[in-house]
């Protein structure tokens, strides 16, 4: 392998915004408002092949044992028979890719999905490794979008290759998780992995939280006088309805991922760590359970909006019809003594005194009958 400076600056950063997963648009920060050219700044490599930023680190003995050394150097690591290593590349280009491919043997038709955007979050298994693919995600509390990271990992016996399709995932984050938890660090890949999955099911779970308080702050406002609230609610459902539904699209698949990873037959997970991954499990079946609530929820809340425009609409209308029929009245007596032609009081002072008394009385009259009908 011939070693080069990474081009940090080259490629745009993408993430998914407004609702779509995979869309391309420019982020100049992660998730955390970090900037992705430095976070996790000690694993950064300085001698790699690939025209991408890449990370790395190296756990011999439950320990870590170094970081931010030369890609080239991972096979020798690996040649040596211990350990783990973690290689990661921030927006890799199908050539960058190509690299690794015989380096570790990857498969052609993962290093394709790896490539390909909007992929749905799965777990493919290989003679050799498992290909997975999931999504970070964070919402935008002010305008209820969900933003959305792609993530795509191999995993081999003794490596984990995380590809970052764009900036919006903190792998610092990630980093600080394994820093955390050095303890399980001699279970190898096993313990890679969980914390990566962990960090990004934590994730879904807040992501559901803040769409659960934005459907609290909803339901505040659905009876809320100010008269622009039925644009208001109307808008707003539209959006968190939008988000639970791209929320939903990359949680419920990651049961099947998680799932599919603990299985004892793929030796990735051992005994010891299985617990960790269950209570992973465990927090994907709470943040589907809570999505698929939640979407119920704001549906209830759209047709509740509409039902009480309905019932606004015929209080209204009951007003007005009031109204009218008070006012018809006197229309009524005026056109018919509007008539050329003689009539009792015809020409005469107490024909006018009478009709504006009859006038009187009928409008009275009616506007105590609606009031006490509760029209008016």
């Amino acid at each position: 392998m011939t070693a080069s400076q990474p081009d940090v600056d080259a490629q745009p950063a993408r993430g998914a915004l407004a609702g779509q997963l995979g869309t391309s648009t420019p982020r100049k920060s992660t998730f955390h408002g970090r900037d992705p050219h430095t976070v996790a700044e000690t694993c950064i490599s300085r001698d790699t092949p690939t025209t991408c930023q890449a990370r790395t680190r190296l756990y011999e003995n439950g320990r870590l044992a170094a970081e931010g050394f030369p890609v080239s150097r991972i096979s020798d690591h690996l040649a040596d028979g211990q350990g783990a290593v973690w290689l990661d590349l921030r927006d890799p280009s199908h050539e960058d890719l190509a690299v690794l491919q015989d380096e570790f043997g990857l498969h052609s038709v993962a290093i394709e999905d790896a490539v390909a955007d909007r992929e749905r979050p799965k777990v493919d298994r290989y003679d050799t490794h498992l290909f997975i693919t999931c999504y970070s995600a964070r919402l935008d509390k002010t305008t209820g979008e969900l933003a959305t990271s792609e993530l795509a990992l191999f995993v081999l016996p003794r490596a984990l290759i995380s590809i970052r399709k764009d900036d919006g995932l903190d792998i610092g984050k990630v980093v600080d998780r394994w820093d955390s938890s050095p303890d399980l660090a001699s279970f190898g890949v096993g313990f890679l992995l969980h914390g990566l999955l962990d960090y990004v099911v934590d994730g879904h779970f807040e992501a559901v939280q803040s769409l659960d308080d934005s459907v609290e702050e909803l339901e505040d406002n659905l009876f809320a006088p100010a008269p622009t609230k039925d644009m208001n609610v109307h808008r707003r459902s539209f959006e968190l309805r939008k988000s639970l539904v791209v929320l939903r699209r990359i949680v419920l698949p990651m049961r099947e991922v998680v799932n599919t990873v603990m299985r004892r037959d793929l030796h990735f997970v051992g005994e010891d760590l299985l617990p960790y991954y269950h209570d992973v499990y465990d927090h994907v079946l709470r943040a589907t359970e809570w999505t698929e609530s939640l979407r119920d929820l704001v549906t209830t809340i759209l047709e509740t909006n509409l039902t009480i425009q309905g019932n606004r609409m015929n209080i209204i209308t009951k007003k007005v019809t009031s109204w009218a029929a008070i006012i018809a009245v006197p229309t009524f007596i005026t056109g018919f003594y509007g008539m050329n032609v003689p009539y009792w009081g015809f020409s005469d002072k107490g024909g006018f005194i009478a009709a504006i008394a009859l006038m009187l009385f009928c409008g009275a009259a009616l506007y105590v009958l609606f009031r006490r009908w509760d029209w008016l």
